[in-house]
């Protein structure tokens, strides 16, 4: 495996990445986009893209945060998993569709979904908040940023 540019690197050669990509990420003050929802979107978005890094670093800040581990651990079967409440199965359906829009468009009935759950103002909301997850984990895919890991 060759050497990519480090984490540190990536971030001193590149200040305007943290710069947008961070206030991109948040939310407005009273938003529907509870920092519960932005924790669960970041960490799905960053297991569909296989990002380490980000998934490392949104599963400690989640649990920080106070999310329930067991939530964490069957994130990936949300679907199945009866521990997520309607507003929270909107966003992450959201999250996926956007996440996977090159293998299928985002649907009429997902799109309904996620209105009917966060209005039009707080879906836009939501959708910086994936729109940045994603940008952040090609950045951290594509240099391959490893979480420091010990056990």
């Amino acid at each position: 495996m060759s050497q990519r540019i480090s984490r540190q690197a990536v971030y001193k050669l590149t200040p305007r990445l943290a710069k947008h990509l961070v206030p991109l990420g948040e939310v407005v003050a009273n938003s529907a986009v509870t920092p519960t929802i932005i924790h669960l979107v970041q960490l799905r978005v960053s297991q569909i893209n296989q990002c380490c890094f980000c998934q490392h670093m949104h599963t400690q800040e989640a649990r920080d945060d106070g999310e329930h581990q067991v939530r964490l651990d069957v994130l990936p079967a949300w679907r199945e998993a009866p521990c997520f409440n309607k507003q929270e199965r909107a966003a992450l359906e959201w999250a996926e569709a956007l996440t996977l829009i090159s293998q299928q468009s985002v649907s009429d009935s997902v799109y309904q979904n996620a209105l009917a759950a966060f209005g039009e103002q707080d879906l836009l909301e939501l959708t910086t908040v994936v729109l940045a997850i994603n940008s952040w984990n090609r950045v951290a895919v594509s240099m391959q940023f490893v979480p420091d890991i010990s056990l």
